[in-house]
């Protein structure tokens, strides 16, 4: 057997790298059978390979899509706990109302007396709920927390202080719901 350059006379002759011999014929179809085998054994491997992924992501989707329609269905339920807990405070105060329009006072002062205390009720179920007013009267003038409606010409307050509350501002704990409409003083420079 020839060694070297792996050519016999006339045809090209393929090397076995390993042994540096040539191929037989029958050793090229063999190996093309095992490569082949080999290949559709791998083909097979990455096929299921690919359809366990694929099973894996449609599951991964599903638990996705159910863990949004779960946090969506707590959000809507915590909402309406929280405007039923607030209601719930406020029953008292509609009870009181109640009671008062089925009442025949013909005293003015006792008729006023009774909705003082119907107003007292509510705030303090306002408050229990969050709700702080805002002060205004006599103080600075906050654009974050005061709306001016008009500018008042005086001497009688500082400058650039609230003279008049129009309607009341509210806070919800650190939250503006509503800013205070207010008159601002303004001095004149004379």
């Amino acid at each position: 057997m020839a060694r070297g350059n792996g050519k016999s006379e006339g045809n090209p002759v393929e090397l076995d790298p390993e042994h540096e011999l040539p191929a037989s014929e029958d050793t090229q179809d063999i190996a093309s059978s095992s490569v082949s085998s080999g290949q559709d054994a791998e083909l097979d491997k990455l096929k299921t390979e690919r359809d366990s992924l694929i099973d894996r992501l449609a599951r991964l989707q599903a638990e996705f899509e159910n863990a949004r329609k779960r946090t969506t269905r707590e959000q809507q339920e915590f909402r309406e706990y929280a405007v039923a807990d607030a209601l719930k405070a406020l029953l008292p105060t509609l009870d009181s109302f109640e009671r008062a329009l089925q009442t025949s006072a013909s005293d003015k002062s006792e008729f006023r007396g009774g909705v003082e205390l119907i107003y007292k009720q509510l705030q303090d179920a306002l408050v229990k709920l969050g709700l702080r007013p805002i002060p205004a009267k006599g103080e600075p003038f906050d654009p974050h927390l005061h709306q001016a409606i008009e500018m008042v010409d005086t001497k009688e307050a500082e400058d650039h202080h609230v003279l008049e509350e129009l309607q009341r501002g509210y806070k919800l704990k650190d939250r503006l719901l509503r800013p205070s409409m207010v008159r601002v003083a303004r001095n004149p420079k004379h």
